[in-house]
């Protein structure tokens, strides 16, 4: 009953989403099943992947957490080469191609289970190694897919459109749909009748995300073209061309990624270099490439990015902690029956169908009327109510009392306010990245985000294994941990609020005005809108 349930809700957010969509370009159709099926298949193996480590090859939680962290590091660290390639070379579309034939081969492979491992023995070799290289081509496919869909979006809509943020909100809700029936299918298919079938139906999942994609090319209207197809194919080492040179790249880093996803520490280090890297890289093209406005903008940008590392710190708890605590600390019965503990994580993604298309019609409406908040303001808002559900969940267990199962709803409270603070940030922050950016620099500055957004799933992972461990006497630390980075999400989320209209400066929106979307705008020697240098010409539309 209970799946039942959530499943129609799913289908009921599915149509008045698909009805609000209506008055969007056909293209926001594709790119909406095309992300929906491939968040499916990430999602649905997402909702098994802790179960699976601790349950089938019977991996410590520390472990697990580690492993997890690692893979979902690496996840959104890959995103910026994904965009700088895509930006210089390949576009859009070939990027996101790339990776949804990556996907499908890495989930394909995750159907291979291998025997459960026995207490006290260890994984066979050859299934644990199929098991890492499964996860580095579903690595590798995010890095081409993840940045580079998003930015298609943006390309159809003006900068100054005032469906953008609402477009980005229904897109957004693509997402989750596909994370709520791939954790709700997936999830309960594998922890039901075995994991191959759950990773099995998230590899079908992306495949059909693939075919949507391929079919409804023509609907972009060239949208997320490459760049310069000249350079694509120009000869460039052993008679190999660009194109050539990125597929081996490709082969090689797969092959890098098998090898250092089973290391936590190694993901971390380089996901520092990877920062440090991107920053000064980013900063130099700003502060020497860029005319003043863009160059404020480019430094807006990268203020909100460094936001989202907290905020994922915190939200992709999800995954691990959180869903660890599930398991064994509450009252999963609904309905007289016990609910296996997967299907929980379509919870957030439900929300936000059933969420998504008010905040986007709640974004139009107050913006034609002068009251929507800015960007850094909906950012301090998110902050604060994911901090909430951490304290309303800690309230709930100590309302329960010590022992005792915490009460079912606290995690229907907690996944509410985290969808609510979800979505006050990240499709906002989607929406912003492709405005705030330069057209040479979108898919670098896109990658950017996601690459915060590793380094949000890294201190995720210390965060998670801090609530494994065991204090003086035994006592378990989750709900402390809990209680601590609850308190400290809400304290941020108020400064936030009240820096807004320093970073609102820096940002200069008014100057975007009648911008064309797929101009060159900001930098130097190209042209821009008529606010930011005036005199010079209007880009041709």
């Amino acid at each position: 009953m209970f799946y039942l349930v959530l499943g129609g809700i799913a289908f009921v957010g599915l149509m008045m989403t698909l009805f609000q969509m209506r008055n969007h370009p056909k293209g926001l159709f594709i790119l909406f099943f095309a992300e929906m099926w491939e968040r499916f298949s990430y999602y649905g193996m997402r909702a098994l992947l802790v179960l699976y480590l601790t349950q089938h090859f019977l991996f410590s939680e520390t472990a697990a957490y580690g492993l997890y962290g690692a893979y979902t590091t690496l996840v959104y660290i890959l995103p910026v080469i994904g965009g700088v390639l895509a930006d210089r070379y390949l576009g859009q579309r070939q990027a996101v191609t790339i990776g949804a034939l990556l996907l499908v081969a890495g989930h394909g492979l995750m159907a291979f289970e291998g025997e459960p491992v026995q207490p006290g023995g260890s994984p066979d070799a050859a299934v644990i190694n199929t098991f890492y290289m499964a996860l580095a081509l579903i690595i590798m496919g995010v890095g081409f897919l993840k940045a580079n869909i998003s930015t298609i979006v943006g390309e159809l809509y003006s900068k100054t459109d005032t469906r953008r943020d609402g477009a980005f909100t229904l897109f957004y809700v693509g997402i989750n749909l596909g994370a709520a029936f791939g954790a709700l299918m997936a999830g309960y298919l594998g922890e039901t009748f075995g994991w191959k079938y759950g990773f099995g139906l998230a590899g079908i999942g992306m495949l059909a995300g693939l075919v949507v994609f391929v079919l409804g090319k023509p609907l972009l209207k060239g949208a997320g073209e490459s760049p310069n197809p000249e350079l694509l194919a120009r000869k460039r080492f052993a008679g190999l061309s660009t194109r050539w040179l990125i597929y081996l790249g490709t082969l090689a880093g797969t092959i890098f990624v098998w090898w250092v996803v089973r290391d936590q520490q190694t993901v971390n280090v380089l996901l520092m270099f990877a920062g440090a890297l991107t920053v000064a890289y980013i900063s130099y093209r700003a502060v020497f490439t860029l005319e003043p406005h863009a160059r404020d903008r480019i430094f807006a940008a990268m203020f909100l990015i460094s936001v989202q590392v907290l905020f994922w710190a915190l939200f992709e708890q999800t995954g691990s902690s959180l869903n660890i605590y599930t398991r064994d600390d509450v009252d999963r019965t609904i309905f007289g029956q016990e609910i296996v503990t997967s299907v929980f994580q379509s919870i957030n993604a439900i929300y936000i169908i059933l969420l998504g298309p008010l905040f986007a019609m709640a974004w139009v409406w107050l913006g034609k009327r002068g009251l929507e908040p800015t960007a850094p303001q909906k950012f301090g808002l998110g902050v604060i109510q994911l901090g909430l559900g951490f304290l309303v969940l800690v309230w709930g267990a100590n309302m329960a009392g010590a022992g005792n199962l915490t009460p079912v709803i606290f995690i229907f409270l907690i996944y509410l306010l985290h969808t609510t603070g979800e979505l006050c940030l990240s499709p906002v922050g989607l929406s912003a990245m492709t405005r705030l950016s330069t057209s040479s620099m979108v898919g670098l500055i896109m990658g950017t985000w996601f690459l915060a957004s590793g380094a949000g799933n890294a201190v995720a992972a210390l965060i998670a294994q801090a609530t494994a461990a065991e204090g003086p006497n035994g006592e378990s630390l989750v709900l402390q941990v809990y209680s601590n980075v609850g308190w400290l999400a809400v304290a941020v989320g108020v400064g936030l609020i009240v820096i807004s209209p320093a970073i609102n400066y820096l940002m200069h929106l008014k100057t975007l005005k009648d911008e064309h979307p797929l101009a060159g705008e900001g930098e130097i020697g190209e042209p821009m809108g008529p606010g930011i240098h005036p005199g010079r010409k209007r880009p041709a539309e």
